[in-house]
């Protein structure tokens, strides 16, 4: 009978947990487990995560989390204090229904019972015990404190307590012995207390970190979470080092008195079954006026929209604008434009400044049509099937810029119309990323300020740098860590907690809308502003197939309106900023003298001076240049602005780019060009066309390679 950990705490048990998900499913497939649980301390923020890793190495993945019970109501916000404010509960979902009364439970813990820490009571486990086995968890069980402070006939009451709640054999006594002398005596009380009660036991380690050597990381982590130093006395510690994710060998060699209580691990383990539903929407639905379905809504809302800016269309625009319609029906999203729209028209009606639009949703004729971009698409040549793919299913994204000071309202708006329980905001994990690890850990150790400061620097300013890379392509830096004892204890340590989420926070923009209550879905916590957010990121839930939306707050919006106002104060008439005469050549030769302070995306100095250099004659050439000044296409530039100054002389591969390339002098500057070169020159559908755009822009090389391929010989 194998052994099977079920009491881990992961990265996610918040500056307390130093047990990455890939390293920790890596140790326990690598020791000849079959399964493996995650119990992260009150919150369920990496069960996801976990889930995914475990089953791509094989493992079974077991979903849980140790709760903290408040003694008696968690509303109670009066108890003594210390360690009576909650005692600890592992619980396991045992199946579908199991996980999601225990997404319920974790729930309520911050929506009802935060006090110190996100507590629930025995009403609450009694209302969701369904589909859940329950451990007594640690020393700071409410059963083991009893055995501890000898009161074994209350500790019996409370075991018995717990067992009604869950029912005869979801209810286990949990062994543990981390070395201290108080396991011992607690560990006899639960021996006998199986015997008289008739209730299982089963054996566990309190995993923290993944591996024995991982002790002292570990440690400097704690003293993170408690502002303390190693040097300090009185600080938290885990003493002796025992936990790290241990063999089964080592298990049993510890509980050889309890032979039973390891075979449980495995009984349990093999009880639990969960099983994730990805990429299946659950989008809320749209009220829409009697008389009405959803899809005949939205077509007269798109036509009516769509005669204004087109009067004399001769039925190419109206088709593509069917087209698109289509798609989205087939797809699934009608009334996620519907919702879209109505928030929009509500910014705009009540007067919150709404940008014109971002992303690839400004390629889509509905959402021209609909208001929800103000960029017309057929003049820029954007393409639908950038925004939605037919031949790649994903949820659309529309990002929206309000107001910096009023995007508040429209969040508020969409509270009320579909119910606060059904609206949340997102959580985003702030890591320990690589220099500020350093600088942590450093002060932590208690070296020099100046020292880690000076090592830290060394680490280059690159988006998603690690230690291990600044190791490679600074030499100076590696040269120390070889030859200095102090750098390489500094990085060493730093390495094992590089990456580990450091704190939860609100995310700046997302939010999330459900059709039913969003802790059907996923768990919710609470951040420190008080408001509600959910437990899992945005790339995550897009996976669940929820429906996230990036309400972003634009100061440029903010700056846009006020000055239209003042305007429109000191001249006497009125200005619509959307109407506003984009060829003024006055302006346009403003930007081109590099005075770009306080314009959007032209003020950094690197900006202004390739504005002096471009000197744009039309709007046309500013996109351009936006598009340009970034990593990718920079090199294109000085080509850019001779093919600007020289039109004759630009040259063209084949006749069949010069259509495509003409605008941009010859030179490839937008995704919709290599979609338009790949369907024109090789004959692919617009949808394949994106699947190419996108293993570009996300730098596959595998999916390149087989590309070239398929371009080049059909």
């Amino acid at each position: 009978m194998g052994f099977v950990h079920l009491h881990v705490h992961t990265e996610y048990s918040l500056l307390d947990g130093s047990n990455k998900i890939t390293e920790y499913v890596a140790r326990v497939k690598e020791l000849g487990m079959d399964s493996a649980a995650i119990t992260d301390h009150g919150a369920m923020f990496g069960v996801i995560d976990f889930y995914k890793e475990a089953k791509a190495q094989g493992i079974k993945p077991i979903l849980g989390c140790e709760v903290y019970v408040a003694p008696n109501s968690r509303f109670d916000k009066e108890t003594t204090g210390g360690e009576d404010r909650y005692y600890h509960l592992v619980l396991l979902a045992e199946n579908n229904r199991g996980y999601q009364n225990l997404m319920k439970i974790v729930s309520i813990g911050y929506t009802e019972g935060f006090y110190y820490k996100p507590r629930v009571d025995r009403e609450v486990l009694a209302r969701y015990h369904e589909g859940i086995i329950a451990t007594s968890a640690c020393l700071a069980g409410e059963v083991q404190r009893y055995i501890e402070k000898d009161q074994y006939e209350e500790a019996c009451a409370a075991a018995k307590r717990y067992e009604d709640i869950f029912g005869k054999g979801k209810f286990f006594l949990e062994l543990q012995d981390h070395g201290i002398p108080e396991q011992k005596q607690v560990n006899q009380g639960l021996l006998r207390m199986s015997r008289e009660l008739g209730i299982e036991l089963v054996a566990t380690n309190d995993v923290h970190y993944t591996y024995a050597e991982d002790e002292k990381p570990h440690d400097i982590l704690l003293c993170l979470q408690t502002g303390k130093r190693l040097a300090d006395e009185d600080r938290m510690r885990y003493e002796g080092g025992q936990y790290f994710v241990k063999s089964q060998e080592e298990m049993a060699e510890l509980f050889r008195y309890a032979p039973q209580a390891l075979e449980n691990t495995q009984k349990i383990a093999d009880r639990c079954n969960v099983e994730i539903e990805f990429g299946v929407t659950k989008l809320p639905q749209y009220d829409v006026p009697d008389g009405y379905t959803s899809w005949e809504y939205l077509n007269k809302l798109c036509t009516e929209g769509f005669a204004e800016p087109y009067p004399d269309d001769d039925g190419t625009l109206r088709k593509q604008l069917d087209y698109e319609l289509s798609i989205i029906q087939t797809m699934g999203y009608v009334d996620y434009f519907l919702i879209v729209w109505d928030f929009i028209k509500f910014a705009r009606d009540n007067g919150i400044a709404v940008g014109p639009g971002r992303g690839s949703a400004a390629g889509s004729l509905v959402s021209y049509s609909l208001g929800i971009t103000n960029i017309d698409p057929a003049r820029y040549q954007l393409l639908f099937e950038r925004f939605l793919n037919p031949e790649r299913v994903s949820m659309p994204d529309i990002d929206v810029d309000f107001c910096f000071e009023r995007r508040q309202e429209v969040i508020d708006y969409v509270v009320r119309k579909y119910g606060k329980d059904r609206v949340a905001q997102i959580v985003t994990f702030g890591t320990l990323a690589a220099r500020a690890v350093l600088k942590d850990v450093g002060r932590v150790m208690d070296m020099p300020y100046a020292f880690v400061d000076s090592i830290a620097k060394m680490v280059p300013r690159e988006l998603n740098i690690t230690l291990d890379r600044a190791l490679q392509v600074n030499p100076e830096l590696r040269n120390l860590y070889e030859t200095n004892e102090q750098v390489k204890e500094l990085v060493d340590m730093s390495k094992r907690l590089e990456g580990l989420p450091r704190h939860a926070s609100t995310h700046a923009a997302g939010v999330v809308i459900s059709q039913k209550s969003v802790d059907e879905y996923v768990p919710l916590s609470r951040a420190q502003d008080g408001s509600v957010t959910t437990q899992f990121t945005m790339t995550t839930l897009e996976e669940l197939g929820l429906l996230k939306m990036d309400f972003l707050g634009l100061r440029t919006l903010t700056v846009i309106q006020n000055a239209v106002e003042m305007a429109e104060k000191s001249s006497g008439t009125k200005i619509d900023i959307d109407r506003i005469d984009y060829q003024d050549q006055k302006v346009l030769d403003s930007l081109g003298t590099g005075k770009t302070d306080g314009v959007f995306q032209l003020e950094s100095a690197g900006m202004k001076s390739f504005m002096k250099e471009l000197k744009p004659q039309s709007l046309e050439d500013l996109i351009a240049g936006i598009s340009l000044y970034r990593p990718g296409p920079m090199q294109f530039i000085p080509q850019y602005i001779r093919g600007k100054n020289h039109p004759d002389q630009v040259t063209y591969d084949c006749p069949e780019l010069e259509p495509i390339l003409k605008p941009t002098y010859g030179c490839i500057v937008y995704q919709e060009q290599v979609m338009q070169i790949v369907q024109q020159l090789a004959g692919y559908t617009l949808g394949r066309a994106d699947l190419v755009r996108r293993a570009m822009s996300k730098k596959k090389a595998s999916v390149m390679k087989k590309e070239r391929q398929s371009f080049v010989y059909g």
